[in-house]
């Protein structure tokens, strides 16, 4: 086998902690002795071991470490955080090759591990499979490069082009669904392996919605609502104070925050899209799922502030009854799902 081969073995394996290791990346680990593994991990898990403290623990005879190689998806930390550094534990463990897909962007450790390692006399290389292990974590390498979250936009839209029907004519205040089961399924799916949502005024005084992972399971994401006026109604879901929240307004004279209920604010004159991104940026959110509705997708796309944007389009029409989806240009890739068509677009920004 080859070294591409290990270190795909290694992507593989760390993919295992999507929506498991936020804020920290998704790194798989794999050790190679006479061109076989002897021992293989991944990061589970936010403040748990790292891939390459859980591959070395995998090994079952220790001695053969001094003869094998180390491959590792992303540069071995070189600080103490939550748990030690894994550079430290390589130069312990005795093993004196080490393979690197990529170069970590986080300032703590980016260079600082490969240098800490090729000090203590271990023979480095950095760049197998390298753009592939930067895509895995796409989210982390925007985060620390751009100082923003990646950023996924989403939507449904009818037959005829429409993202909903007319939203005065909804007293209900419950969604009107465009989309069948499972690509509702899907939506449910993708927010359990991110870390916001974000909606706008609109969506939430019509459609009244909880943002929450029910359909998949996984964690709960954190809910930002634009409300620049405070428009919405005191007694919506997103104000029931279950999950954390952030409401930004440009109303200076807003309500105090309380339990898990944040007030931002922004000036609607600047760009709401840059600083939307400042504000989560700040609060160490590395991915956000943009929802609806229509002027405020439109806002991220016309701000070039996207990354990957997911359209649902169904079989159902609203005769022009409604609002107009979106524009949006990209590369695309298109599937379906049942009788949904989904067209999914990649910003090539990254």
């Amino acid at each position: 086998m080859s070294k591409q081969d290990f270190m795909l073995r290694c992507l593989q394996l760390a993919k295992n902690g999507l929506g498991t290791t936020s804020p920290n990346p998704m790194v798989g680990s794999v050790i190679v002795h006479n061109n076989k593994i002897i021992g293989e991990g991944w990061h589970y898990k936010a403040g748990e071991a790292h891939a390459e403290v859980n591959a070395i623990n995998n090994v079952k005879d220790k001695t053969l470490l001094a003869d094998a190689t180390i491959y590792v998806s992303l540069e071995p930390c070189s600080h103490f955080g939550k748990t030690p550094p894994c550079s430290d534990l390589i130069i312990k463990s005795g093993i004196k090759r080490v393979i690197i897909g990529t170069i970590d962007p986080f300032t703590a450790v980016s260079g600082r591990g490969i240098k800490k390692l090729m000090d203590a006399g271990c023979e480095v290389i950095v760049g197998v499979l390298e753009r592939e292990s930067q895509l895995l974590n796409k989210r982390f390498f925007t985060f620390h490069n751009a100082k923003r979250p990646y950023i996924f936009l989403k939507w449904a839209q009818t037959a005829d082009g429409l993202l909903g029907s007319d939203s005065s004519k909804n007293q209900a205040r419950k969604p009107i669904w465009i989309s069948n089961q499972f690509s509702k399924q899907s939506v449910h799916k993708q927010r359990a392996h991110e870390q916001a949502i974000l909606v706008g005024t609109t969506t939430v005084v019509s459609d009244n919605p909880s943002l929450t992972t029910r359909l998949w399971k996984g964690s709960n994401v954190l809910r930002v609502v634009l409300d620049l006026n405070l428009r919405i109604p005191q007694n919506s879901t997103i104000y029931n104070q279950e999950q954390p929240t952030i409401i930004i307004t440009n109303t200076k004279e807003h309500p105090k925050n309380s339990h898990n209920l944040t007030y931002e604010y922004i000036n609607s004159n600047d760009s709401i899209a840059t600083q939307i991104c400042d504000i989560l940026y700040k609060k160490q959110i590395q991915s956000l799922i943009i929802e609806g509705g229509a002027q405020l997708l439109q806002t991220f796309i016309d701000a070039n502030l996207w990354d990957e944007a997911t359209v649902y389009k169904s079989t159902t029409v609203f005769l022009k009854q409604g609002t107009k989806a979106p524009k949006i240009q990209g590369e695309t890739k298109v599937s379906t799902l049942q009788n949904d068509v989904i067209t999914h677009y990649t910003n090539t920004t990254f």
